[in-house]
């Protein structure tokens, strides 16, 4: 089932529910799934890597917006976004804990053959491929620099 067809079952259920916080994360998710298909050279059918990377960028928009809003004190506005981004984080694979992280970054090294921070972009080209959707990419490079370091 593609993300247009969840977004859109979700959405109608959302509507049943009354339930605002849903639509209108939804209706965001639904708008850049159009944007989408609708740029230049896109087709009427979007990759599955193509919605994770738009998803990812969703929710790291409310992340950031999030850390912002608790650093200001706005306790409403940050709210908000913690709802946006539970709802955008149902359509996301579940993401790798720090250990896991780590495991797989260490992984990662021995196959590349890094040895110092030197080589960071080896690592990191390799690792945002295979882990992409699975942990954030400020995350990946934060391990890749303690491991390295």
């Amino acid at each position: 089932m593609s993300l247009e067809t969840k977004v859109m079952e979700e959405l109608k259920t959302a509507m049943r529910a009354k339930d605002e916080a849903a639509l209108r994360t939804l209706r965001a998710i639904k708008a850049a799934i159009l944007i989408e298909k609708t740029s230049e050279g896109a087709t009427d059918v979007i990759p599955e890597a193509t919605e994770l990377k738009m998803l990812q960028k969703m929710a790291k928009q409310r992340r950031d917006s999030l850390d912002i809003f608790e650093k200001q004190n706005r306790e409403d506005l940050a709210a908000k976004e913690r709802e946006e981004l539970a709802i955008i984080e149902r359509f996301l694979p579940k993401q790798m804990t720090g250990e896991e992280l780590e495991t797989e970054v260490k992984a990662i090294i021995d196959q590349v053959g890094a040895k110092t921070a030197a080589d960071m972009g080896k690592v990191m080209g390799v690792a945002s491929k295979q882990l992409a959707g699975k942990a954030d990419g400020k995350a990946i490079s934060e391990t890749v620099k303690k491991l390295l370091a």
